[in-house]
């Protein structure tokens, strides 16, 4: 048997644990009928896998859990189980200029408006510019393309997740 920290995990535990991973219910409750999971092979490719069963009504619940790239109050606010992480996953923002968090609050508002969802970037490692940069080039995107980029992003932000649960 293996020694992941999430098979020691009584149910609610895993329940909380995985929620903290990916925001959509039915992505949870497909993890927990996997477990125990036998490796972090297993654990990678059962979450992808279950992700990948997905649709976009269970996308846009994931997205929930997050707060808006370059919004950090509302970090402390409406996302407290997940601050911590998304904090660290968004530290670039925060070393951001004044005028690059601007930009990036506007077009926060302009991919919501016109997608309906926030958008979503696997934050980790990039500087505020990179993520500019990105929202600016994706912000021209069909929503059928964002929506599949988007749910691209969640999964490698689910998988960097994960890592903390083995």
């Amino acid at each position: 048997m293996s020694s992941l920290k999430i098979n020691d995990l009584n149910a609610a535990q895993a329940h909380q644990a995985l929620e903290h991973c990916c925001a959509a219910p039915n992505w949870v409750s497909g993890m927990l009928n996997i477990m125990p999971f036998e490796n972090k092979e297993h654990l990678f490719n059962s979450a992808q896998s279950v992700w990948d069963s997905l649709g976009e009504s269970d996308y846009l619940a994931a997205f929930e859990g997050h707060p808006q790239i370059g919004d950090l109050s509302t970090l402390s606010k409406k996302y407290a189980a997940t601050a911590q992480k998304a904090g660290h996953e968004q530290s670039g923002m925060s070393k951001a200029n004044e005028q690059t968090l601007k930009k990036m609050i506007a077009l926060n508002k302009e991919y919501l408006s016109k997608f309906g969802f926030i958008f979503i970037v696997c934050a980790s490692g990039k500087s505020a510019e990179q993520m500019l940069e990105l929202i600016e080039q994706r912000i021209h995107n069909t929503r059928s393309t964002e929506l599949n980029i988007a749910a691209g992003e969640q999964a490698k932000i689910t998988k960097i997740r994960l890592e903390s649960l083995l």
